[in-house]
């Protein structure tokens, strides 16, 4: 175990998706670690962020595969293969079950699963090469539990079914690789963030955000800063026997 297994100097670490609510504090956490960060997003998201010095923006759509497989070779090519990919991804279309198309689902299953199985095998092969590197997926506490449809009174919908079926997914995408990829050295991990409610819904919601934290054994909805610690750490050397893991930041949701 190093002296200091929280430090990220001289480590490149690129965060996918990391320009959203939780995404810019674990951006900004790992900076503020020491490390150089890779940020890319939709559009101009993680441009407009502003990142410090160490952080460089980029633009990806990352359901678009090809864009996707070539974004991971000049990146390899421009900074070398990364110390740490963190994926936070996702894709939804936010409708209720009865209005749901095959259409739909599809497209939802190839922006959470497919994507990120092309991300983190094209990361995870050159990391792979290497001999190290460490790989974080984000999951769900939906991703182990269904919604409970009480929480979600109106103007609320339920946390839509194919979320969850694809952060499921991602929890057993992480078991695969991490056997896959273990003998040589590289590590895969999953993060499971619980009610995170953005700061709009936390404006505009409180009777919504109230019932969440009821739910909650530790009483109250979680903040954005507090998922930064868990990504860190399964980053990190801190957790260097530590692979195919689930780890949720959930306050407790899915304990009972």
């Amino acid at each position: 175990m190093p002296h200091a297994p929280f430090s990220f100097q001289a480590r490149d670490i690129w965060v996918i998706g990391g320009a959203g609510y939780l995404g810019q504090e674990v951006v900004r956490g790992l900076e503020n670690l020491g490390a150089t960060v890779l940020c890319a997003d939709l559009g101009q998201k993680a441009a407009e962020a502003g990142f410090g010095p160490a952080v460089t923006p980029a633009t990806l759509d990352a359901a678009d595969i090809d864009a996707l497989e070539e974004f991971v070779r000049d990146g390899i090519a421009a900074r070398g293969v990364p110390h740490g990919l963190v994926v936070m991804t996702y894709a939804s279309t936010a409708k209720k079950l009865a209005d749901l198309t095959a259409a739909d689902f599809d497209m939802a299953c190839h922006g959470n699963l497919t994507a990120t199985f092309t991300l983190a095998r094209a990361v995870g092969d050159a990391m792979a090469r290497r001999g190290s590197g460490s790989i974080v997926l984000f999951s769900s506490m939906y991703g182990s539990v269904s919604p409970d449809p009480s929480v979600y009174e109106p103007p609320m919908n339920p946390n839509p079914v194919e979320y969850g079926v694809g952060k499921a997914g991602i929890q057993q995408l992480t078991r695969y690789l991490a056997v896959h990829y273990g003998r040589q050295g590289v590590r895969c991990n999953t993060i499971s963030p619980g009610p995170f409610p953005n700061p709009l819904i936390q404006a505009n919601q409180a009777a919504f955000v109230e019932r969440l934290s009821k739910k909650v054994p530790l009483g109250r909805v979680g903040q954005a800063p507090e998922i930064t610690g868990a990504v860190s750490f399964l980053l990190g050397d801190a957790s260097s026997y530590i692979t195919g893991q689930n780890l949720a930041v959930d306050g407790g949701w899915t304990i009972w």
